[in-house]
């Protein structure tokens, strides 16, 4: 039996639009998964990704900036898809300022779809997992849950803030057969990242510190992600994997 198997099992993406998230949940759909893919926006290219690889992919619209649609995306999926096996916690906005300019519209838009959302999104598939006897959280952190940045400070307080949620939901959970663990994404090149790609000197500084030396792309996620859902990390618990091409070990 091949452990990183996902077939009959299905997974939450959200953020699955483009980038990070849909990335994941091709790489998902790929391992056997069903996948509902949840955002502001429809996911209408990913899940037509999805069904190309012959699995069942449905478009779950739901405003992750507050908490309101978090417990109808656990129970849209169950009755569009069956089941709930995996969550991707991939939704995140980014604002950038100094910190003496930074404003509170700014903290709390990032921290509430960043954190709170991720925590209370985690609360409703986890009760369900609870229940059901075992499942999958996956929570997408950043080179932020290990450093400062600059410019970014609410970006940065909910990265942290989801590395030490990651590590409590293992520990409550674990027992359960549920396991919550959290992927950190180096530099990947997508639209979060536009701004620095953008700016020559900024790139370059980031370049010369990659040892992979090259951004990354969301496909190089995709492995990471099937990993953690799989089989083959039942006994993987509060670990927050870094897929940053060496980013920080140099």
């Amino acid at each position: 039996m091949n452990p990183f198997d996902l077939t009959g099992r299905v997974a939450v993406v959200t953020g699955a639009n483009t980038g990070i998230g849909q990335a994941i949940a091709v790489a998902l759909a790929e391992a056997g998964a069903d996948v509902a893919c949840v955002g502001r926006t429809p996911a209408t290219e990913t899940v037509e990704q999805i069904a190309s690889l012959g699995r069942r992919g449905e478009i779950v619209s739901a405003d992750l900036s507050t908490i309101e649609p978090v417990s109808r995306v656990v129970d849209e999926t169950i009755d569009k898809l069956g089941r709930l096996d995996i969550l991707v916690n991939n939704a995140g906005i980014i604002r950038r300022a100094d910190a003496v300019d930074f404003t509170e519209e700014d903290w709390d838009a990032v921290v509430d779809t960043n954190l709170k959302s991720v925590f209370f999104l985690c609360q409703a598939a986890g009760r369900h997992m609870i229940a059901q006897g075992g499942g999958r959280i996956i929570n997408i952190a950043s080179m932020l849950t290990f450093q400062g940045g600059i410019r970014v400070p609410s970006y940065t307080a909910s990265k942290s803030g989801i590395g030490g949620l990651t590590k409590l939901l293992a520990n409550e959970w674990a027992k359960h057969g549920v396991t919550v663990n959290a992927i950190a994404p180096g530099y990947i090149a997508t639209n979060n990242t536009a701004a620095l790609q953008a700016d020559a000197a900024r790139n370059q500084s980031i370049l010369d510190r990659i040892p992979a030396a090259r951004w990354g792309d969301p496909k190089d996620l995709g492995g990471a992600a099937v990993f953690l859902a799989s089989d083959a990390a039942a006994y993987v618990q509060g670990h927050i994997l870094a897929v940053d091409g060496g980013w920080l070990a140099r």
